[in-house]
């Protein structure tokens, strides 16, 4: 069996969790065994499992792994500078149980990032998007224009318990779909701002999968996908 490799933003919790169990069980063991169980959800939380990508020109590949909050038309973060006009914005909430290293959603070169301090509200309420602390990355997509009205915004943002955000994104850094740049503790959301032309091919409550789920094409015209929970 093949075990995931840890991220390294999860080694000094891990050290710390390993520590803090070696003194429950000078002091009781049964405390010793609780310490035992939580530092194994620790390693387990950071898991950084590979991804198989796919490759296609127009395609917008989950950054999270998670499910698929409710679609919406909402304006881009205000910092990245993007306009006021709505876009079609896919969230994806990811619990304390997900994977939560983050991914990039296209091939292309980052713009701007931008960072905001605020809130902690829950991360699966829609009002989290404007009112939570984030992270936001414009991305301007392999062949797209320069004039701005085809770039992609994808935001992390900080949940209930998450307190850190990391991104290793920079503006001008060059990305490739599926490429990790970053992670969120312990809980939180991602998402995806898409322009006009792309088509979204996922489900309000379907699960996606970070560096695999095809959240929305540009070469795929076909009606909103529609499912029913069964």
């Amino acid at each position: 069996m093949n075990f995931p490799s840890i991220h390294r933003e999860g080694l000094p919790f891990i050290g710390a969790f390993v520590a803090v169990t070696a003194i429950f069980f000078v002091i009781t063991e049964p405390l010793g065994w609780l310490g035992v169980v939580l530092t194994a959800w620790c390693i387990y939380f950071f898991r950084d499992p590979d991804r198989v990508t796919p490759k296609r020109a127009g395609s917008v590949i989950s950054p999270a792994d998670g499910v698929v909050l409710p679609m919406v038309q909402a304006a881009p973060p205000p910092e990245l500078d993007m306009g006021e006009t709505p876009r079609t914005r896919i969230s994806i909430f990811m619990n304390v149980f997900d994977v939560h290293v983050n991914r990039a959603p296209c091939d292309g070169t980052v713009i701007a990032t931008a960072y905001r301090p605020g809130k902690f509200i829950n991360a699966s309420f829609d009002k989290a998007s404007e009112d939570n602390e984030r992270l936001a990355a414009r991305i301007r997509s392999t062949g797209q224009s320069e004039d701005g009205n085809d770039d992609i915004a994808v935001v992390q943002i900080a949940g209930l318990v998450a307190r850190r955000i990391k991104s290793e994104l920079a503006e001008g850094r060059a990305v490739r779909a599926g490429d990790r740049f970053g992670i969120i503790r312990f809980g939180s959301r991602v998402d995806v701002y898409l322009p006009t032309g792309y088509n979204p091919l996922v489900l309000a409550g379907q699960r996606s999968v970070a560096g695999e789920t095809v959240l929305a094409d540009t070469q795929i015209h076909e009606p909103q996908p529609q499912g029913d929970v069964k």
